[in-house]
């Protein structure tokens, strides 16, 4: 697999967020110049605090909000490659904040389109989310205009030589405000766990996952298309017992947050016959490939070989059995 050419300068949007802070850390490691760019002040100082002692001078630090299309501009300047993590992602907040779910999400995701293509940056990769299929919420609907603005954004492009790709998470296990961190607060002060409803199923990829998804998007990606990994199910009983250990399971239903549904999708019945899959990674294509240029759609040609989903990809489907999460969970460090 191509990688991105090693001492790239990469720009991480939303970089103190949880798969921010990870794909700065991972670049650093795999010997980048990162530009962490975020709202959060103190969010970037700890940051720096924690990663100076690894980053050997090449990590700098730009405080700015992806509303301002004037800052990211400047920040974007010299910049090969961006991963534009920076959202409001949690999905009740947006409901009672839809105009700044849509000022963040959309208006963020035009923003850094446009300084992308000005400052000639050659891959921008959006990540989106499962919430984004079908959407029920205002979060979800936010994510997945982003998605349509970032497969436009190639033949918006024009002559720029830069693309632009998508990535869709599950439920990133352990992430700031997850279910994982909730049941866990709970465990620790000896309360019974909020379950939202007992039929629940969500979709679940781990920390290290979800950086190698975006890590992987900007090596294979052509322009257009949204990489999906082949990840686990589960409903949210098991998840709680599997948590739980040892101890008795003591829950109680608290019933869905607005804008919740009670399973996730990861592509949808229309989207389905585009899919590309290889066993580990679905790749959905774009519906508007006769529009993009055509140095890039002749490139689609890796895909043409690759089967397709014949049926779309729901939570509630294939669930892993208890033994199986705990072997997720074990492996990623967090049981």
């Amino acid at each position: 697999m191509q990688m991105i050419p090693s001492n790239s300068r990469v720009l991480v949007t939303g970089a103190c967020g949880s798969v921010g802070s990870a794909l700065v850390k991972r670049l650093l490691d795999d010997g980048h110049t990162v530009c962490a760019f975020d709202q959060s002040e103190d969010g970037l100082f700890r940051l720096d605090q924690e990663l100076k002692g690894v980053a050997g001078g090449r990590l700098r630090s730009f405080l700015g909000n992806v509303r301002d299309e004037h800052r990211l501009r400047r920040a974007f300047e010299g910049v090969s490659v961006v991963f534009h993590c920076a959202a409001l992602k949690h999905v009740y907040i947006s409901e009672y904040n839809p105009f700044e779910a849509m000022q963040t999400n959309i208006e963020g995701a035009h923003n850094v389109i446009q300084a992308a293509i000005e400052a000639n940056v050659e891959k921008v990769v959006f990540t989106s989310s499962d919430k984004a299929v079908n959407p029920t919420s205002t979060m979800g609907a936010t994510k997945l205009l982003g998605e349509r603005l970032f497969i436009a954004a190639n033949h918006y492009a024009g002559s720029h030589r830069t693309r632009f790709s998508c990535v869709r998470f599950g439920n990133v296990l352990n992430s700031n405000g997850s279910v994982l961190q909730i049941f866990g607060r709970q465990l620790e002060n000896g309360q019974p766990l909020t379950i939202t409803s007992t039929g629940m199923t969500r979709f679940f990829i781990s920390m290290d996952q979800a950086v190698d998804l975006c890590m992987h998007a900007a090596a294979e990606m052509v322009g257009g298309e949204i990489f999906v990994l082949s990840m686990g199910s589960c409903d949210i009983l098991t998840l709680a017992k599997t948590v739980s250990g040892d101890r008795p399971l003591k829950y109680i239903e608290i019933g869905p947050k607005p804008g919740e549904k009670l399973y996730e999708e990861l592509v949808t019945e229309s989207e389905a016959p585009r899919t590309a899959h290889d066993g580990h990674m679905y790749i959905v294509l774009p519906d508007t490939l006769d529009m993009l240029p055509d140095e890039m759609r002749h490139q689609y040609i890796k895909y043409e070989k690759l089967p397709r989903l014949s049926a779309p990809l729901r939570s509630d489907m294939d669930l892993l059995p208890e033994a199986e999460v705990a072997s997720t969970l074990r492996a990623a460090g967090l049981i």
